[in-house]
């Protein structure tokens, strides 16, 4: 079953006998080597920063359709 919920508490990510252990929401657990933790680093940086910009990016699109109604 997939859960489509957004969440918005982080996940707890712990370093355990060579193994990098992630809790996340609803009992989500994910055992990782160093590497693969790192390069899932990257990844949910670089989607992190692709997300904030699409939030940005209508936030200034709303902006500007306030100020055409009212301007």
């Amino acid at each position: 079953m997939v859960d489509n919920r957004l969440h918005d508490e982080p996940s707890t990510v712990t370093a355990e006998h060579g193994q990098v252990m992630v809790d996340g929401p609803d009992g989500v657990a994910v055992s990782l080597t160093p590497e693969a933790a790192a390069e899932t680093s990257d990844r949910l940086l670089d989607g992190a920063a692709e997300a904030q910009g699409q939030i940005l990016a209508e936030t200034r699109a709303a902006e500007e359709r306030t100020a055409r109604k009212t301007g």
